[in-house]
């Protein structure tokens, strides 16, 4: 971290005016610090790409030079800077160069926007999406290869569910990759099939790779696009960090080039997929931390524990209620993962789990309890590893303590919730409802709940979650059934859980998480005051300033 200067330090410790003005200061603001010793300001003077200073306006007046840049807030909100703890940061660049199908509501307008595309491209190539999510549509079916055979017979297409975990195929996609009523699922997959035995189209979780590897591979200047994107984005909206789930060596070399040649600003925790090869060299080479002054660190495994509620792949200790045939999959090798766990303790690795489905988080706890008790604290060159459990999601109610038990920090995105109110009580029946998406019990049980927004699984806007954890409804005001509005969290839980959460989660709490002099310059702000305005005005604030290390990383232009 970088030192400041001794005589910045005794200023801020006097609270006196400094000798060295402000690089920048905001007044006239409505700062809400996430600091309990002092939790609300008016200015914040930085220095160096740090806080310098935090209080009234008449007090920031004394940092303010000659070469000061001073920003006149006019009452606008100032929030320490928002982090996205849980994304996948170049599907999110993906999602903006190809073919987009968030926001459908029905089946007819997905093929709709689906035919836009094959009409634009050439027969034979290959028409690939994400986005889509059919439990908006009525009947709230998947969709066929029938379906897409009617608009796309001379193309192979595969669009990929909004969550990641499934896909639907046409016919010639299934033809080119010999995909058949006689094909067997590979394990960690399934081949949906219809009434006759023929497959649906769908493919789920590790099935999807029969048809994808049939897709023309990706350029490496596409995937730099797709980073930069992706980052860019995340910065237009808010964000100032993003924990960057799954990944590879590959990834992380063109990320550092990417830094190198000043392409992202974005500060990025990233995470390797594991268990792997990849994973295993980081065991060895062990964390790198702080590269790009701050802004780029490797320390993270990521693994996958089963798949996800809408596709039927979340791993649950009863069927499903609403197709009793199956529980759901565990998607990860386990006698693989074991040893992998015990490995990344010795190293000093934090690991993170993909655990959705009742069965997958017991699992995940167990596997996580069994490798710290073969590698006692006293062992470890990390003796708080801070893993933790990615989603959640659905997690039998004896479970929930077992977190504070085994110091496991649980990585909700709470827009999963509002959304999945609209299924998951018929997926699941209500009484399994009881232990799902439960952010304030486990909050209030000392837990550390690190908010994010699983984009591009979600559309990854920070108003969007902040709101979800707040009113624990959908965008239009609906909270079905046995949604348990109990769980929903205070506007300062849900602030700490989008601040002070996600930096403890990443080693980070010492240097973010609030606004306090000495901490990384990183703030957000907004237009409203999302801490006091009626809760469906929290969607519609927008924001004007993306604060990154004390730089102006996005601004709107008046």
């Amino acid at each position: 971290m970088r030192q400041m200067p001794a005589v910045l330090c005794l200023a801020m410790l006097a609270g006196c005016a400094t000798s060295e003005p402000a690089d920048l200061v905001f007044q006239n603001g409505v700062v809400y610090t996430a600091d309990e010793a002092m939790p609300n300001a008016e200015a914040v003077a930085i220095k160096d790409g740090m806080v310098l200073f935090v209080g009234t306006n008449a007090s920031a007046a004394r940092y303010i030079g000659d070469a000061t840049e001073v920003i006149d807030l006019a009452g606008a909100t100032v929030l320490p800077g928002l982090v996205d703890a849980h994304v996948h940061l170049t599907g999110i660049g993906q999602r903006e160069m190809n073919l987009n199908l968030e926001g459908l509501n029905s089946l007819e307008a997905f093929l709709a926007k689906v035919k836009e595309r094959i009409d634009q491209t050439a027969a034979g190539e290959w028409v690939v999406g994400r986005g889509w999510i059919e439990t908006f549509w009525s009947p709230a079916v998947f969709p066929t290869r029938q379906d897409l055979d009617r608009i796309a017979p001379a193309h192979p297409v595969v669009l990929t569910r909004a969550d990641g975990h499934a896909s639907i195929a046409n016919s010639m996609a299934l033809r080119l990759a010999g995909v058949t009523r006689a094909t067997r699922a590979p394990s960690g997959g399934a081949i949906n099939i219809d009434a006759g035995g023929e497959p649906t189209g769908m493919l789920i979780d590790a099935a999807q790779g029969l048809v994808r590897r049939l897709v023309p591979a990706t350029t490496d200047a596409d995937l730099d696009r797709a980073v930069e994107l992706g980052a860019d984005r995340e910065v237009r909206l808010g964000w100032v960090q993003v924990h960057d789930a799954h990944g590879s060596l590959a990834e992380v070399d063109r990320m550092r080039r990417l830094y190198g040649e000043e392409r992202i600003k974005l500060r990025i925790y990233k995470a390797i997929s594991g268990p792997s090869a990849d994973a295993d060299s980081l065991i060895q080479l062990g964390p790198s931390i702080d590269e790009f002054n701050g802004r780029f660190t490797v320390r993270t495994i990521k693994a996958v524990m089963d798949g996800a509620l809408g596709s039927r792949g979340a791993a649950l200790l009863q069927p499903y209620s609403d197709d009793p045939t199956t529980s759901g999959l565990i998607t990860t090798d386990t006698t693989r993962l074991a040893p992998m766990l015990v490995a990344a303790l010795r190293a000093g690795i934090q690991v993170e789990t993909h655990a959705i489905g009742d069965r997958g988080n017991r699992l995940l706890l167990d596997m996580y309890q069994a490798a710290m008790t073969a590698v006692p604290a006293a062992e470890r060159p990390t003796p708080d590893p801070r893993w933790r459990n990615e989603h959640a999601q659905i997690v039998d109610p004896a479970d929930l303590p077992r977190f504070k038990e085994l110091g496991i920090i649980a990585s909700m995105q709470p827009s999963h919730a509002i959304g999945d109110l609209h299924f998951v009580p018929a997926r699941i029946g209500l009484d399994r409802v009881a232990g799902a998406y439960a952010w304030q019990t486990l909050m209030s049980q000392g837990v550390p709940v690190a908010g994010g927004s699983d984009a591009p699984v979600e559309r990854g806007e920070p108003m969007i979650e902040f709101y979800a954890a707040v009113a624990r409804k959908d965008v239009r005001g609906f909270s079905g059934e046995g949604w348990h509005p109990e769980q929903a969290l205070t506007r300062a839980q849900a602030l700490r859980m989008f601040t002070y959460w996600p930096a403890f989660a990443a080693f980070e709490e010492d240097r973010r998480g609030m606004i306090t002099a000495g901490k990384w310059a990183d703030l957000t702000i907004l237009d409203k005051d999302i801490m006091q305005v009626p809760e469906p005005e929290i969607l519609t604030a927008k924001t004007l300033f993306t604060v990154i290390n004390g730089e102006i990383a996005f601004r709107v232009t008046p």
